[in-house]
């Protein structure tokens, strides 16, 4: 089913936010899936796929690759969705990754490291 794999991703994320996020996260980081809105279960499930493909075309040779170019590709990844979404983001939907939060950055490596254990 489609949004399990989406899914997979929301649950990956919330529990980076929160073992990493300083704090409190924000009630919207750590929404669950089924509050979460359609748009973003859209591209969770598109990002999802899309580092599955990226693992599955490598033949798994992405266990190779440093954590910071896994959460790099899970940033890009989602900040295609972003602009696919959303006409005209905030600058900080859109972030490189050398200028996103340190607890976001790990939560994106964590992301990816959750999809290898599914490929």
């Amino acid at each position: 089913m489609p949004n399990d794999r989406g899914r997979v991703f929301r649950e990956a994320w919330i529990a980076g936010v929160i073992k990493h996020y300083p704090g409190e996260p924000k009630p919207g980081y750590i929404t669950p899936w089924d509050e979460t809105p359609d748009w973003e279960r859209d591209a969770a499930t598109a990002v999802y796929d899309q580092v599955l493909s990226f693992i599955t075309a490598t033949n798994g040779a992405t266990t190779k690759l440093t954590p910071d170019q896994k959460g790099r590709f899970v940033a890009l990844c989602w900040i295609g969705q972003i602009f696919k979404h959303f006409p005209d983001p905030k600058p900080s939907y859109v972030a490189d990754w050398a200028d996103l939060p340190e607890w976001q950055q790990a939560t994106d490596i964590g992301i990816f490291e959750r999809i290898e254990q599914d490929a």
